[in-house]
């Protein structure tokens, strides 16, 4: 029996009813102090943009198994399913939709709090693999509601980061896998 192929693009992620996890990677002068509140307070800048990311394999990437400068602390922080459903609502694409003029999207763009786009999902080597991963970037007012209402949530996923890049190097793959998040196909409504 033939597995079914992952669509070119689909948010994969850990969730249950009411939540889902995304992740960020900051240095420990962020980090800590977000852990402590449960939300990221000073010195997180609140007028910059921020991005999240659902897929665990595409934030190693990004950060390097957490010890690339600047990333090494990453958190997986618990939202709201209604405040990702708003982020999304909100969204505009980082490129110009099919059949947008580029001054149309450039208006939309300009209006739209919340940012998405779709980077080459990554396998447990962290090489490209030919479907997609979301990365959504929250500014202005997506921003004060991911710190002051959607956030559920913040654990330090720094250790599991690093245990995992252990046993890769240590050319275990199986126990690698075997701590990975179990990401699945995220329900999406129109």
């Amino acid at each position: 029996m033939e597995t079914p192929r992952t669509p070119d693009r689909q948010i994969r992620a850990v969730y249950d009813a009411e939540t889902i996890t995304v992740y960020q990677a900051y240095d420990a002068h962020i980090a800590d102090p977000a852990l402590a509140a449960q939300t990221f307070v000073p010195p997180f800048k609140k007028d910059r943009m921020t991005w999240i990311k659902p897929s665990f394999l595409w934030m190693m990437y990004r950060c390097g198994w957490a010890a690339k400068p600047g990333q090494a602390r990453v958190l997986a922080v618990s939202i709201t399913r209604e405040g990702f459903a708003w982020a999304l609502a909100n969204s505009c694409g980082s490129t110009p939709a099919p059949d947008e003029t580029h001054d149309d999207w450039k208006r939309r763009l300009a209006a739209s709090p919340v940012r998405v786009q779709w980077d080459p999902e990554r396998d447990l080597h962290l090489n490209r693999l030919g479907h997609r991963s979301i990365q959504i970037g929250l500014s202005g007012d997506a921003v004060r509601r991911y710190t002051g209402e959607w956030i559920t949530g913040i654990a330090d996923v720094t250790p599991l980061a690093r245990r995992i890049a252990g046993h890769l190097a240590a050319g275990d793959q199986d126990r690698a896998r075997d701590l990975l998040p179990a990401e699945r196909p995220y329900p999406l409504s129109a």
